[in-house]
């Protein structure tokens, strides 16, 4: 399949609706039937502003950045988008070309493994 691999770049703290942003991102990207999504959290790094946020600082406890990714087709990419501007949400993201698939998609899943995640 044809679409694009979407990451965006969030701080740990930011919230929107009473809900950390992170989280309403991969809320959103679900509610919206995107396949799936990832939080990870930054152990280091800086900004527009060029402030070094690292893990080990107890008092910059927080305050480091969240990348949330979706590997999405064009359409559901538009759709978490326009979503997002309606919101008005301020958000730096990036959007790269990519192709996807399952390789050997007639396989039967793992033992355990969740049909559908």
């Amino acid at each position: 399949m044809e679409g694009a691999f979407l990451r965006f770049y969030v701080s740990e703290r930011e919230a929107c609706h009473g809900v950390l942003l992170w989280e309403w991102l991969l809320e959103r990207g679900n509610q919206l039937g995107i396949r799936g999504g990832s939080a990870f959290r930054s152990i280091g790094g800086f900004g527009r502003r060029h402030a070094l946020h690292e893990d080990r600082f107890f008092e910059l406890a927080g305050s480091g950045g969240i990348e949330v990714e979706f590997v999405v087709t064009e359409e559901e990419g538009k759709r978490l988008l326009d979503l997002i501007r309606r919101e008005n949400f301020r958000i730096f993201y990036t959007r790269i070309p990519a192709q996807f698939a399952i390789i050997n998609p007639d396989v039967q899943d793992p033992p355990g493994m969740s049909t559908d995640d």
